[in-house]
């Protein structure tokens, strides 16, 4: 179907207007995933400071085990 140069220039226009709506579609999304990369930034940050004090308490309570398996020893010793 051949259109008319009114319809030409209609058809321009709306898909001019749609390449600028899905330009700032664009936009908006970038500017969103630079809001959440910021976030898990901090996210990853945080989840660093509570694996380093978990790997700490991981090291006492390994300490504590062979403390405690040294009493059972002592005592298991003594009983005998």
């Amino acid at each position: 179907m051949v259109m008319t140069p009114v319809q030409m220039e209609r058809r321009i226009e709306q898909n001019s207007n749609d390449i600028a709506s899905l330009y700032e579609l664009v936009a908006d999304i970038r500017d969103t995933l630079t809001v959440h990369s910021a976030r898990l930034d901090a996210i990853d940050a945080r989840l660093d400071g509570i694996d380093g004090r978990l790997d700490g308490i991981d090291g006492r309570l390994d300490a504590i085990s062979a403390s405690v398996a040294a009493i059972l020893t002592l005592l298991t010793a003594e009983r005998a």
